[in-house]
C-alpha cells in the first residue's frame, strides 16, 4: 500500500509543508511522485517517518536526525530501543497518575493521605539502594541533599544541561568525530562541569562512570538510541578527558 502526502500528514498530526521540508532535507524522501506531482509514501517511509517523529520528541534537531539515520542502518533494532524506553516513560506516567487520581479521590471523600501513594511516580530517590551500593551512602545523602537544596527551576535547567549535552555528544559521534577531538574534548568538559553540581568530580569517578554508560543497559539505551555505538563513544571521550584533566 501506498499513502498520498496529505494522508500521512493528517495521521501524523503534521503539514503537507514539513514532510516535503523533510524531504528536500533528505530526510524523508517519497516512495515515488506521481505524474500529477504529488508525493506517496510507503511502508518504509512509514517505518522512517516514524523514527523521525521520535528523535523530535527527544529534542534533536533536524541535521542531527539526519545523521543519526545515516548511522543507524538496523531499522527494528532501533525501533526496539526507542519500545524499551517509551514503555519506560509510560509506567512512570501511569504511575503519577494512579498517583493524582488516588490524591483527588480521597482529597474528595476526606480521607488521610499517604506519601507513598500521593508521591509515587514523582520521587527520584527511588535509586537509592543503587547509588548506595556503587558509591557509598555519604555519596547518596549529598546528591540528596544537594538535589532538594534545588528551585524548581534549577532542577529544570540541570536536567536541560544534560539533555544538551547528550545530544551533542550523539551528534558528534554521528559525525565521525573521535572521542579525543577538541569539540568532543569540550562537550566532555561540558559533562563534567554538569556532573559537578552534586559530587565531586574525580578521575576515577568520571570513568567508573563512563564504564557504567556501556555496562548498565539503561544508560546505554540512552545514547543508542540514537546511534548504535554512541554510548562507547561517549565512554572514551570522558576517559580521555579524565586522564588530561582530572586527579583522584
Amino acid at each position: 500500500m501506498e499513502w498520498s502526502i496529505q494522508d500521512i500528514a493528517r495521521r501524523a498530526g503534521t503539514t503537507s509543508r514539513t514532510l516535503r521540508h523533510y524531504g528536500d532535507l533528505g530526510l524523508l524522501a517519497p516512495s515515488r511522485v506521481g505524474s500529477n506531482g504529488y508525493r506517496y509514501y510507503g511502508q518504509d517511509e512509514l517505518v522512517r517517518l516514524q523514527r523521525i517523529l521520535l528523535l523530535r520528541q527527544l529534542g534533536l534537531s533536524l541535521p542531527a536526525i539526519a545523521e543519526v539515520l545515516a548511522g543507524q542502518q538496523e531499522t527494528a533494532a532501533a525501533l526496539q530501543t526507542h519500545l524499551e524506553l517509551l514503555e519506560q516513560e509510560r509506567e512512570r506516567i501511569g504511575r503519577q497518575i494512579a498517583a493524582v487520581r488516588t490524591t483527588l479521590d480521597k482529597t474528595t471523600r476526606g480521607e488521610q493521605l499517604m506519601p507513598e501513594e500521593v508521591l509515587d511516580g514523582f520521587d527520584h530517590t527511588r535509586y537509592e539502594q543503587e547509588v548506595t551500593e556503587r558509591w557509598g551512602r555519604e555519596a547518596y545523602v549529598n546528591g540528596d541533599r544537594w538535589w532538594r537544596s534545588l528551585t524548581d527551576e534549577e532542577k529544570r535547567d540541570f536536567k536541560e544541561r544534560q539533555a544538551a549535552i547528550s545530544r551533542d555528544f550523539v551528534a558528534a559521534f554521528a559525525s565521525g568525530k573521535a572521542a579525543d577531538h577538541d569539540e568532543v574534548q569540550d562537550i566532555a568538559r561540558r559533562h563534567c562541569a554538569w556532573l559537578s553540581g552534586p559530587v565531586p568530580v574525580t578521575r576515577s569517578y568520571v570513568i567508573g562512570l563512563g564504564e557504567l554508560y556501556v555496562a548498565d543497559p539503561r544508560f546505554t539505551a540512552l545514547y543508542d538510541q540514537h546511534a548504535e555505538g554512541a554510548a562507547v563513544f561517549v565512554r572514551d571521550a570522558l576517559k580521555v578527558y579524565a586522564e588530561r584533566h582530572l586527579t583522584d
